[in-house]
């Protein structure tokens, strides 16, 4: 029994009650064990909390195993042939990346990672992972992206890749290779997760555990027995990301979600917290948001030792030792470790004074001892009620020896000597001689071999091999008709409605659809009344694992809160990072659970690409499937809010994901056709596409959509209002427009024929992004078949058939998105824009200030016509004067 200290106060009597309180606790741990001692104390605690008394906080346990050794589950397994398969990983993972750079360090890749978390990996393949089977839905692991080395080693012991495919890890290009790091784009039937931008693996996870729990509360799959596992370094945790929702998972008891962190104490130039403790840090931030902790953090031979620690001495020095110190012991020897580590007192001197320095060195960290590492998966998995974090202590580039082992550089190392290389061939028994090293070959078990069958005795025992990915859902879902929301195609009569209106009630529609809308899920970041959906409170509800366990204030309102554990909308509250993991979770629902979703997720657009840009990237990885609705976009539309607040940018940056389909409708018809589409795509064809639409704030009138325009508003433009040339030739223009603007272009073309006799097309152009696209397509074809009959561009097939008119385009976005299409535009072409920071004021103001408005409209028009020698430069003058123009105002981009 550890010898206890007290503090002594002076105060005889209250020292001698205290003393009687800490014998009688020794007294408890030495009979009856430590969790007996947590059990009093525990009620005790709870019994002086309830009734007011101060008590000391602390966040964190002793800096020893949370596990004692009595309460380990046992590994089941063979630990022998699993540590030679786990060796051949090792050497094929370090094999990999050597080869990979041995001419140059173009190429790049990780050794040091993987080595730390290979036993870490290596536990759960061989005795927890389920892929998906009759019986299992499948566990989604969340690997950590630097450790792709190890993960690519195991399947080609399996017989899952070649031999050619390793040699060509990071060449990809012309389709034999290996992607760098998880990536499902690029690997759609291997990997399921892009986590190698750090951070969005956790959060991703997270929110990927919650929509499990809501898949089987609201009927659609059981998926009671399925685990979310989520590797990432403690360097990462850093990330906001990383711990960022991790609240969430607390509240919402995610007993389904287990995080390991792999704590080689090591980031990228150095120590995590080389003058701290990560391990003690990150216990104390999880169990502080309700997480069940395990420490793995010392390997068995440290049993023993600590067994023999009736002093308290060892683990005291184990306290006092911060990360920087224990990275440094790692990197030198077991003489270096005597000196520094145990020497610091006699006590703990004594406990190794008979040890070799060749036994020091073997002293194991946690995460590289299997039977640790089990014992703590074991408990994880069983824990009810609680997300599991395991904070495993391991050494970065165990193994590289002085190539890296332990070293500031062990993340960047990309080579090895073949010292280095020897010594690591020894240390893990692996069976190639001297002559073998130079060639690194790559390992593989013979057919009948027991590292072979074992393998494969595992994963079949646990449903077939892992990562897996599912491309196609089995589960068949159709979109709806076009008429389904024949409402919206023939217009608001005499109304003034947003598109946002519109967005809500084609949503409602789709919502109380019999065949798909139980599968479409609402995801909204607190703003559900902002955008007018608290009328889908009370007839769909909002999920909660718990329903309601309170009457809302306002119950008696026909639109009340109510939260309901078979409820349908996510409100999320906050967080534009945390709905958008949720909406991606749900939007790849098809392929982790086999069970299609078409997820909305509506938010202010301003914070939308900017703000979870990453996020969205990972999205287009993921194949993810579903909408996104930019509500309130546009610079001059979100008119009261301010500069933050106003969105001219986000088809820019959406316009930059090669699988974001986006789209800026004016009006509702053109929301309907566009929505209908999408699911059709989404659905019915299971394109691994998602789109980005944004809606307005603005009412105004909606007319029924025109006789054949469906085919124009998908492929990204239609004529919406035509003019002929009058009889004595006056010249004629034509006029881009399209979300916010489309109405001031309208108008603008209605003063250009009342003030100048200038007649104008007006085009609605729902996609400046995917003319461009087809037109560098159409570019590229024509290219690659110089022979051919060359191919047009639709845009270019649009305007040229109105003749030779200039063009003129307005926008409420960056004059880059309407200007994308210029080189495909035959005649002159000259784009307004909103450039510059957003402000405050009324709508037609802020047009005006940005120079966008129907004036401006009509000025531009004129200058084209001008400039194409159609008429005097003297109109563009009295047009200046005529609207009350100021031609030497401050450029609004510069303003």
């Amino acid at each position: 029994m550890a010898r206890t200290v007290l503090e002594i106060t002076g105060d005889e009597e209250k020292d001698a009650e205290a003393r009687e309180w800490v014998e009688a606790i020794s007294s408890v741990m030495a009979f009856d064990g430590s969790e007996r001692a947590d059990f009093l104390l525990g009620r005790a605690v709870e019994m002086a909390r309830r009734q007011g008394a101060r008590l000391p906080f602390a966040a964190n346990t002793a800096y020893i195993n949370t596990i004692p050794p009595h309460k380990e589950a046992q590994h089941p397994g063979d630990r022998e042939i699993e540590n030679r398969i786990r060796s051949a990983i090792r050497w094929n993972a370090l094999a990999m990346v050597l080869r990979a750079n041995k001419a140059s360090s173009e190429l790049g890749g990780h050794i040091a990672s993987f080595q730390s978390a290979a036993t870490l990996y290596d536990t759960g393949f061989a005795h927890f992972w389920h892929a998906p089977s009759a019986g299992h839905g499948g566990d989604l692991v969340f690997f950590q992206g630097h450790s792709s080395p190890g993960i690519y080693a195991r399947a080609f012991l399996e017989g899952r890749l070649t031999e050619d495919q390793l040699v060509h890890f990071r060449q990809e290009s012309d389709g034999r290779g290996l992607s760098s790091y998880p990536h499902p784009w690029l690997m759609p039937h291997f990997w399921q997760f892009p986590t190698v931008s750090m951070g969005l693996g956790p959060i991703m996870a997270i929110y990927q555990a919650r929509f499990l729990k809501y898949l089987h509360d609201r009927g659609f799959a059981d998926t009671s027995n399925r685990h979310v596992w989520v590797f990432c370094g403690d360097g990462e945790m850093d990330e906001p990301e990383s711990l960022g929702a991790i609240s969430l998972a607390g509240r919402e008891k995610l007993d389904n979600l287990i995080f390991v962190i792999n704590c080689n104490l090591q980031r990228l130039d150095g120590p995590v917290r080389g003058n701290g403790k990560i391990i003690q840090e990150l216990e104390g931030g999880f169990r502080g948001a309700g997480w069940n902790v395990l420490k793995v953090i010392w390997g068995s031979n440290w049993d023993p030792l600590l067994a023999r620690d009736t002093t308290g001495r060892l683990r005291q020095l184990m306290e006092e030792c911060n990360d920087g110190q224990y990275q440094d012991f790692k990197s030198k020897d077991g003489a270096y470790i005597r000196k520094n580590f145990f020497g610091r007192y006699p006590e703990t001197a004594a406990l190794i004074a008979d040890w070799s320095d060749e036994k020091i060195w073997t002293l194991t960290r946690g995460g590289h001892d299997p039977r640790k590492v089990y014992a703590a998966y074991a408990a994880a998995v069983a824990h009810k009620d609680q997300p599991t974090v395991i904070l495993a202590k391991t050494v970065k580039g165990y193994g590289m020896g002085t190539a890296g082992e332990g070293q500031m550089i062990a993340h960047q190392q990309k080579k090895m000597g073949v010292d280095d290389i020897k010594r690591f061939r020894d240390r893990f028994s692996v069976k190639l001689s001297d002559d073998d090293l130079e060639m690194l070959p790559f390992i593989k078990f013979a057919e009948g071999s027991p590292e072979l069958s074992y393998m494969r005795e595992r994963r079949a025992e646990l449903g077939g091999s892992l990562p897996q990915r599912r491309t196609k859902t089995t589960f068949k879902l159709d979109a709806p008709p076009l008429s389904l929301f024949d409402t919206q195609l023939k217009g608001s009569g005499e109304r003034e409605i947003s598109t946002t209106m519109v967005f809500v009630q084609l949503l409602t529609k789709l919502l109380r659809d019999k065949a798909l809308g139980h599968h479409v899920v609402p995801i909204v970041p607190d703003e559900s009344r902002t955008f007018g959906m608290e009328g889908m409170f009370r007839t769909f509800g909002i999920y909660s694992q718990v329903g309601q366990l309170y009457r809302p204030e306002d119950a008696e309102q026909l639109m009340y809160y109510k939260e309901d554990r078979t409820g349908q909308i996510l409100e999320e509250g906050i967080t534009e990072a945390g709905a958008m993991a949720s909406w991606i979770a749900a939007a790849t629902s098809y392929s982790s659970s086999n069970v299609p979703m078409v997820p909305f997720f509506i938010y202010y657009s301003m914070f939308g690409f900017q703000r979870i840009g990453d996020l969205a990237w990972a999205a287009g990885d993921m194949r993810a499937r579903g909408f996104l609705i930019g509500g309130t976009s546009g610079r001059t539309t979100l008119n009261g809010e301010g500069l933050q607040h106003q969105d001219g940018h986000s088809h820019i940056l959406s316009s930059t994901i090669p699988n974001c389909i986006s789209y800026d409708p004016a009006f509702g018809y053109e929301l309907a056709v566009i929505i209908q589409h999408g699911l059709k795509r989404m659905l019915d064809d299971q394109e691994d596409v998602f789109y980005y639409i944004t809606a307005l704030n603005e009412n105004y009138v909606h007319p029924p959509m025109p006789d054949g325009a469906e085919d124009g508003i998908i492929r990204g433009m239609y004529l919406l209002k035509s003019t002929e040339p009058s009889a004595a030739g006056k010249p004629k223009i034509q006029l881009l427009g399209c979300g916010a603007l489309l109405n001031e272009v309208i108008a603008g073309a209605a003063l250009l024929e009342r003030d100048f006799g200038i007649g104008a097309d007006v085009w609605s152009v729902t996609s400046f992004t995917e003319l461009r696209r087809d037109a560098l397509a159409v570019e590229r074809w024509n290219m690659l078949h110089p022979t051919d009959t060359p191919k047009v561009p639709y845009v270019t097939q649009c305007l040229a058939s109105r003749g030779d008119a200039p063009a003129v385009a307005s926008t409420d976005y960056m004059k880059l998105f309407a200007d994308q299409i210029r080189p495909f535009v035959r005649g002159p072409y000259h784009v307004l824009g909103t450039d510059g920071f957003g402000r405050s004021d009324y709508r037609r103001k802020l047009r005006q200030h940005f120079e966008v408005d129907r004036h401006y409209v009509a000025v531009a028009a004129l200058k084209a016509l001008a400039d194409d020698n159609k008429l005097p430069s003297s109109k563009v003058v009295e047009a200046i004067a005529k609207y009350g123009i100021d031609p030497d105002k401050t450029d609004p981009a510069y303003a």
